[in-house]
């Protein structure tokens, strides 16, 4: 570095340096321009220099600087370096690796530039070249235990476990007996662990077992020893040590679940689907009844057994569980029992006992069987659980009853509110939820949860304006939009992106979408600094743990609701393209004069609105940008606030295809993720494709409405192809031909017949027929026959009391929308409608008859939206959005 200079210049080469390790970065300036007076073309001082104005957000002339230097001298390895520094902090990764491979062809031996390139391959995946560099630098300097550990982790990463325990056992080997002093225990314990992990993941139990109990003394973390020892012993079927064990895990922490499953397995009553013998069940109950003895604070103890015990035993069990939290007022109770819904018979024998400890509560101010009288509030609690479970049953009148005499009786708990939004929610009635959810927020505005759970009401609202106002009290000075993007809050941006697509705002919902979509980018970006740290600090096997989890980051929830949403709006807008300006003026030109002005006089005042709200926000962001320091802060404004440049994409389908191969990477098991690439394979005319989704579905659920109405469409539409004439339609075509006998719904049938028989096996299903009936109207232009079939549908009672029917609001407001769009029968939809009516009676979507009054209030502004909710903003909206 710096050894074409003078004694005087190579100093100041190196103060450059310096200064730019410890982030003087105007001192490193100062020293480079003393250097560059003298040597005006020295290419490496030009590249440091770019590189110190790189950190000080001067990025074009640090690149430019950079190229310059590297153009004067093309042979030096700092040139080369530095180049690749600064592609890294532009997470330019493979630009930044051909840099470092650029710079080691001069220096070969260069340990702090393979250190570098090991970093970006390990962000890269490129496995194979991270071992070749690990084992480069170990090779270098095999004195450096993390040389040694980054080598062992790089071939476990490339798939080589046995090879990375050969190499600490080698590190190992290297070390004295009285190794590690007091200073490193905890990182050599660390890296003993990791190597039993690596044993363990090769199938060498015995050898795990050996060397976990060889190294016990200079293991630090006792806890993780006993739990790793657990588990060997179970996996070597040494059940008796493996109890007992377990039996002193569970001494230390009687609630870790975990520890009652490795108990049952040494016991051997321990079954993953949850289903057990008769004989079974006996020896689980009396196992945890001794526990329970044992361990009379925990509450893990007397809650499993409600998973596995049935009838009496269960009544018995739940009510010793369920009483002293209602006792003590434990709002999750509900939650907690919620997963025993899905065990057949358990929920009306929940249901019995509420409904006995509410009458005897009423009338004897105590539990039956009991002298001891109940505080007051008990019954609140149990109205107040019972609310929730008629909610999800389905009886939302009886929910309703039971949560209003619990407010009656106690109207200033939260919780009442909250859950009183959800029924409404559920109900269909979202405008009167959100209302109830924002008096709960205003009832502690100082409680983040419920003020979140009152944005979440509003945007299923569709009122997004309020939300967001509601939402920003929580954020930092009470700012701004930009800083809900900063904190990474998807789950809002996710309902805004939603709400803006029933909406119609695809410009916005995109905004949105992508937004989160950035966050993953981030999240995976972020993993870049413990690829060093890991190493450093020797936390191996929470490091491989990370790893593995970005590798499937995709596959989070998150992310694959807002690719759906994305795509969704990319079909939406490729169906329906947005209008040019000058099409827009065409069509104006043909209007009245009068509807011209008034046209004219809406979007003038649309413009200032959109104006004002941005100065506004300008101002807010003004206000918030001054640091403790008194030096304002520059915000990032954003040049596409509202997403009209996402909506001016040449290509949506393309667009589309982006996110459908990260969907169809991480996300195939889901059957939306075939539905979209149907869907997008098919405007694209990529017929084989399409025919490729369509074998997924099949696969996956050939009875689902979505795949039989892709599969009759799909051959329809081929049907009505023109004949084929180059030869690669004529391969398509026999390829087809080929494959139409492999779906069994379609052999020895046409079209109409398995339209048929799918009727006939789903015949009291209303998404089925709506189904059925939308290609009868495809296939053979029968409206009338497909609107009869819709209209016909039964809505069978499902419920033990009667009381319960099958159909879902989501299911009816789709319905209800085919009926107005695909089938353009204003009548029928307008019959459905009434229909759903008496079925929802909380519909605020089907105008129900008990849908609250503050719903419809008719001073205020209201648009009805497609999930059935209505958005207004009445005077009093805005009240109380302090804290």
């Amino acid at each position: 570095m710096g050894a074409s200079l003078p004694p005087k210049e190579a100093n100041l080469f190196k103060l450059i340096v310096k200064s730019y390790e410890t982030k003087q970065y105007k001192k490193g300036l100062k020293a480079a321009d003393a250097i560059l007076k003298k040597f005006p073309n020295h290419g490496e001082t030009l590249s440091m220099k770019g590189l110190t104005l790189n950190c000080m957000d001067r990025k074009p002339e640090a690149y430019e600087l950079v190229r310059l230097g590297l153009k004067n001298d093309l042979k030096s390895h700092v040139c080369w370096h530095v180049y690749g520094l600064l592609y890294r902090s532009d997470r330019e990764y493979r630009e930044a690796i051909k840099c470092y491979r650029n710079a080691l062809r001069i220096d070969p031996d260069n340990i702090e530039i393979l250190r570098d390139l090991s970093l970006l391959q390990a962000q890269m995946r490129d496995l194979a070249g991270f071992v070749e560099t690990r084992q480069q630098l170990l090779t270098l300097k095999p004195s450096h235990r993390m040389n040694w550990i980054g080598f062992a982790v790089s071939q476990h990463l490339n798939s080589n476990a046995s090879k990375a325990i050969d190499i600490l056992e080698a590190y190992e080997g290297t070390l004295e007996e009285d190794y590690p002093p007091d200073n490193e225990r905890c990182e050599h314990g660390e890296m003993l662990l990791y190597k039993i992990s690596l044993l363990e993941e090769c199938g060498l139990l015995e050898k795990a077992l050996l060397e976990l109990h060889k190294k016990e003394l200079k293991i630090v973390d006792k806890l993780s020893y006993k739990v790793v020892e657990a588990s060997l012993l179970v996996k070597l079927n040494r059940l008796q040590e493996g109890e007992k064990l377990y039996r002193v895990l569970l001494s230390m922490n009687p609630d870790n679940y975990r520890y009652y499953e490795g108990l049952q397995k040494c016991v051997g009553l321990y079954s993953k689907n949850g289903q057990y013998s008769s004989d079974e069940v006996d020896q689980l109950d009396s196992l945890y009844k001794s526990l329970g003895q044992q361990y009379t604070w925990s509450s893990a103890v007397k809650r499993i057994p409600l998973d596995f015990l049935e009838d009496v035993k269960f009544r018995d069990a739940a009510d010793n569980y369920i009483k002293p939290l209602l006792t003590k007022g434990v709002p999750s109770l509900f939650s907690d029992l919620s997963p025993l819904y899905d065990h057949p018979g358990k929920a009306d024998i929940l249901e019995k006992l509420l409904l006995d400890l509410e009458e005897s509560v009423k009338t004897t101010g105590g539990y039956p069987g009991r002298s001891e009288k109940e505080p007051p509030s008990t019954l609140m609690w149990i109205l107040f659980y019972l609310a929730q479970h008629y909610d999800r049953r389905g009886l939302y009148d009886v929910a309703l009853a039971k949560i209003d005499e619990a407010l009656q009786h106690t109207p200033t708990v939260i919780d009442l509110y909250s859950v009183k939004s959800k029924i409404l929610k559920h109900g269909g009635e979202f405008a009167a939820a959100a209302e109830l959810a924002d008096e709960a927020r205003c009832m502690d505005l100082a409680d983040r949860y419920v003020n979140s759970q009152c944005v979440k009401r509003m945007l299923q609202a569709d009122q997004v304006l309020l939300a967001e106002k509601t939402a920003v009290l929580f954020t930092k000075d009470g700012e701004q939009h930009n800083n809900l993007h900063d904190m990474q809050c998807m789950w809002y941006e996710l309902a805004c992106g939603e709400s803006y697509f029933r909406q119609g705002d695809l410009g916005r919902a995109l905004k949105k979408f992508l937004a989160v979509e950035k966050h993953y980018v981030d999240i995976t970006e972020d993993q870049f600094d413990f690829h060093s740290y890991c190493l450093r600090k020797m936390t191996l096997r929470s490091y491989i743990e990370m790893l593995r989890f970005q590798d499937r980051l995709h596959a989070h929830d998150y992310f694959r609701k807002a690719a759906i949403g994305a795509i969704k709006c990319y079909i939406k807008l490729y169906d329906t393209p947005s209008k040019s300006s000058t099409e827009e003026e065409d069509e104006l030109a043909k209007l009245p004069a009068s509807q011209k002005k008034k046209l004219r006089q809406k979007q003038r005042k649309a413009e200032a609105r959109a104006k004002k709200e941005a100065e506004v926000k300008s101002e807010e962001a003004n206000v918030g940008g001054v640091s403790k320091s008194g030096k304002r802060q520059v915000k990032p404004v954003d040049p596409d606030p509202h997403g009209e440049k996402l909506l001016q994409t040449e290509d949506p389908l393309v667009e589309a295809g982006k996110y459908l191969k990260l969907l169809q990477k991480h996300s195939s098991d889901f059957l939306e993720t075939h539905l979209l690439s149907f869907e997008v394979n098919m405007r694209k005319k990529k017929i084989l494709l399409a025919l490729q989704a369509l074998k997924h579905l099949q696969l996956m659920d050939p009875g689902n409405p979505d795949a039989h109405r892709c599969l009759l469409r799909f051959f329809h539409e081929v049907a009505s192809m023109p004949a084929p004439a180059t030869d690669g339609e004529k391969l398509i075509s026999g390829v087809l031909e080929a494959e139409r006998p492999t779906f069994s719904q379609l052999h020895n049938k046409s079209l109409t017949e398995a339209n048929t028989v799918f009727l006939e096996q789903h015949k009291d299903s209303l998404l089925h027929r709506a189904a059925v009936a939308e290609m009868i109207y495809c296939l053979e232009r029968n409206k009338g026959d497909a609107i009869k079939l819709i209209e016909e549908s039964p809505n069978n009672l499902v419920s033990s009391n009667g009381s319960v029917r099958e159909w879902k609001l989501k299911d009816c407001v789709a319905v209800h929308k085919m009926l107005g769009t695909v089938f353009n029968d204003n009548d029928a939809a307008t019959r459905w409608k009434l229909r759903c009516a008496e079925y929802f009676p909380y519909s605020t979507y089907f105008e129900g008859r008990n849908r609250s009054t503050h719903a419809l209030n008719k001073d205020s502004k209201q648009t009805q939206s497609e999930n059935g909710s209505v958005e207004f903003l009445p005077s009093s909206a805005l009240k109380n959005l302090a804290i």
